[in-house]
């Protein structure tokens, strides 16, 4: 593949420069006697200086402006374009003196020769022009090219931050879920409870489910409620009469997909605060998928044991969760979390791409 990129750049290259070395040519005036012969001006002349003008743009492009103008390194670099500039002025009038072949150069680059009276009479103006337009397209071109560059690798930079912090952020939900889970397991087996060897199946459904699925960036919006469906009832075994779970999915999840574990924190939470052997705790957590909006609700209520803090009311799996949001979907979400006095709500919109 570079090898391609590689040979396809030097092509280019070479009709370019193709196409500037036979400009002159479409532009040079026809003697009116039609004796003009384009093999008159390609002398030795002609292919000496464009080879200079060939060699400096890779100069300026290559080695002046990476080691010089991107190290802000200005006067050095302003200082060797002016004596660039003085060179290719004076060249034609040299080259002129020195061989004395002004008089076989054809009329149209005598014309360029002769001085003018708007420049010093050893500047060649056309020469000047030339070098003026080399100097332009070639440290117009480095500059964009160091801007795309600068600007992928600052792109690159961002993505591997993002997913660092990504598997930080997942890295830290995982062992957060087994700890929590493990506990409700030991009360059970505490307890005698004739459930905990179900909950150790439904256990390592989950585990399995965060050890395959997790890993990925997206999984199926089904593979995801079933999770969720598999926790609420791992939770389930472990509630008296004074607890209800109202858990309903409205809509078609198929052919859809979302971040894994999503979810988990804030179902954990609902579950870890809204949870009385005393009083009344309904827990309500619905499930809408459509189209293109994924909605999830969550809502329990607050006992006297499960009263936060506001600095930490949401805990550290449900901040992950923002940050991941946040990371993940950025202007594609809408998250709403109200703590009232007496109970705790959940709401968040996810548009899907």
């Amino acid at each position: 593949m570079k090898s391609n990129k590689f040979i396809l750049q030097i092509i280019i290259h070479i009709a370019a420069w193709g196409c500037f070395l036979l400009l002159p040519f479409a532009f040079l005036p026809r003697p009116k006697d039609g004796a003009f012969i384009p093999e008159q001006s390609f002398s030795f002349y002609f292919v000496l200086i464009n080879c200079f003008y060939i060699g400096f743009y890779y100069f300026n492009f290559y080695f002046l402006i990476p080691k010089l103008l991107t190290r802000k390194k200005v006067l050095p670099y302003i200082l060797i374009s002016i004596a660039f500039f003085l060179f290719f002025g004076l060249f034609p009038r040299l080259y002129h003196y020195l061989s004395d072949t002004l008089q076989i150069l054809p009329p149209i680059l005598r014309r360029s020769l002769r001085p003018r009276n708007l420049l010093p009479p050893l500047l060649s103006p056309g020469s000047i022009a030339i070098f003026s337009m080399v100097f332009a397209i070639s440290t117009g071109l480095r500059v964009i090219t160091q801007w795309f560059e600068t600007e992928r690798r600052n792109k690159e930079i961002e993505n591997e931050k993002l997913n660092t912090e990504l598997s930080f952020l997942k890295s830290q939900i995982n062992p957060h879920f087994l700890f929590n889970t493990l506990n409700n397991i030991y009360s059970l087996a505490a307890d005698g409870s004739r459930h905990t060897a179900e909950a150790v199946m439904k256990l390592s459904s989950i585990m399995r489910y965060v050890l395959t699925e997790a890993k990925n960036d997206a999984v199926p919006v089904e593979k995801e409620i079933q999770f969720i469906t598999h926790y609420i009832e791992l939770q389930k075994l472990r509630l008296t009469d004074k607890s209800t779970v109202d858990f309903s999915v409205i809509g078609d999840p198929f052919g859809k997909k979302i971040s894994p574990l999503l979810l988990l924190p804030f179902v954990e939470n609902a579950f870890k605060y809204g949870i009385s052997t005393r009083e009344v705790s309904p827990i309500i957590i619905k499930l809408d998928v459509s189209t293109n909006e994924f909605f999830f609700f969550v809502k329990n209520n607050k006992h006297n044991s499960s009263i936060l803090k506001p600095a930490d009311n949401t805990g550290i799996g449900i901040n992950n969760s923002r940050r991941r949001l946040e990371l993940l979907y950025h202007d594609h979400y809408a998250l709403d979390i109200k703590n009232a006095e007496n109970d705790f709500t959940v709401k968040l919109n996810i548009h899907l791409q």
